[in-house]
């Protein structure tokens, strides 16, 4: 007979007292629970489902939830990120319960909207809103593709809500993709030192200044590496989410095995995996990495390291 067994509750299991609902953990280990792991995982049939023509407008959610055991969509305990597909001319409306919802333009030009803020994006722009509020996207004279990234996984967990309008920790916010170009001239001009994580523009709301995130739990970057080179092995305590910009010939060793690149798909990077990044392409690799590392910025615990 196991402790766990001996101090069972000895009330009826229909016990709705409070008492009645109180369990005891009483392991000589208190680090021994785990939820299911997150696994390493390529959303490619989301992807392929996205960039159909035939696909009509519509967001398609990257959910693993019946794999990590949550009673809500998730991509990762705390991401949840989505193609949003709108086809040429017409209008999305989406309402979020979320701290931010985080957009990567793929493909295509439009209008964006949520509350008094107004975004017009184009291909390789970034944008934000708080969440909360009702976004409407609208496609320009072609059919267009974003991503999208929020942290509605740890709202639900902990079924919170949504900031009010007058308690959003930032405001909309909008990196065009030029701006976002001429960060990275002079990025790669750099040299690499021992110190060098990548070659990156990560992207900050001025509410949360000077921490280095985008919404309060999410950070979310640009990364690139040029052909030939590689990322040095790295891990860190915030899992991450990377979507394919530029992937041909690129790929990752996580944890030691080997995941080739997809134009187009995200992929799943578990948190404290070892792993690093190989071009062997003829191109820049460039991606997008969403992270849940604005949590553990805030509890100071990002736990980065190159072994």
């Amino acid at each position: 007979m196991t402790v766990q067994e001996q101090l069972a509750p000895t009330r009826n299991a229909q016990d709705t007292t409070p008492a009645g609902r109180a369990r005891y953990d009483v392991d000589e280990n208190g680090f021994s629970f785990a939820w299911s792991a997150v696994p390493v995982h390529q959303f490619l049939a989301e992807r392929d489902r996205a960039m159909d023509p035939n696909t009509p407008t519509s967001a398609i959610e990257l959910d693993i939830s019946r794999t990590i055991g949550t009673a809500y969509p998730a991509t990762t305990p705390t991401i949840l990120t989505r193609y949003v597909r709108i086809r040429a001319g017409e209008t999305l409306r989406v309402a979020y319960v979320a701290s931010g919802e985080v957009y990567y333009v793929m493909e295509g030009s439009g209008e964006s909207r949520n509350r008094a803020d107004a975004i017009e994006w184009n291909a390789g722009d970034v944008f934000c809103f708080p969440g909360g509020g009702e976004t409407s996207h609208r496609g320009g004279d072609r059919d267009c593709l974003l991503f999208c990234a929020t942290d509605e996984p740890l709202l639900a967990f902990a079924r919170l809500r949504a900031p009010a309008p007058a308690q959003t920790a930032f405001a909309a916010t909008h990196w065009p993709a030029a701006e976002i170009d001429r960060y990275f001239e002079s990025i790669w001009q750099r040299p690499i030192t021992d110190n060098t994580t990548g070659h990156s523009v990560r992207f900050m709301t001025a509410g949360l200044a000077p921490a280095p995130i985008t919404v309060p739990t999410l950070n979310v970057a640009i990364n690139t590496l040029a052909p030939g080179f590689d990322q040095r092995p790295h891990r860190h305590n915030g899992v991450a989410v990377t979507l394919a910009i530029h992937g041909e010939g690129i790929y990752s060793m996580i944890d030691g095995k080997r995941v080739d690149w997809s134009n187009g798909a995200a992929q799943i990077t578990p948190a404290t995996a070892l792993h690093s990044h190989h071009n062997r392409g003829v191109r820049r690799m460039r991606s997008l990495v969403v992270q849940d590392e604005g949590l553990h910025y805030y509890t100071r615990t990002p736990g980065f390291s190159f072994d």
